[in-house]
């Protein structure tokens, strides 16, 4: 089966349109690098939780919106490969980032099931 990246981060809502910029940006490299699909979904229906949420997880401001993203690759070792190569394309361009990369969520999955 295909491995899964995943992603859960805090953009402020004001940089919806640079962040959008930025995925499409990078989506065009994942995918030269190997990556099947990229999908970005801008938080809608995202409650705050009592002891665990998408919100607490990257501990979301008020002006702030969560974004949950997954990268599809063919295997861990295309995902490997293609995550090296990303890194270290100049067109990759950690500084123009429009959200606080420190609060960023992530890790690689095997998929279990897929219906």
């Amino acid at each position: 089966m295909n491995y899964v990246d995943g992603f859960v981060l805090a953009v402020p809502t004001a940089n919806r349109v640079a962040y959008q910029k930025m995925a499409e940006d990078a989506a065009i490299l994942f995918k030269e690098y190997g990556a099947l699909k990229v999908v970005e979904c801008w938080g809608d229906d995202v409650p705050d939780g009592k002891l665990t949420s998408f919100p607490m997880a990257v501990k979301c401001e008020e002006n702030e919106t969560v974004v949950f993203s997954w990268i599809v690759w063919p295997s861990r070792e295309v995902r490997d490969r293609g995550n090296q190569m990303v890194m270290a394309d100049p067109r990759m361009k950690p500084e123009d980032m429009p959200f606080d990369g420190k609060r960023l969520i992530y890790g690689g999955f095997d998929i279990i099931l897929e219906s």
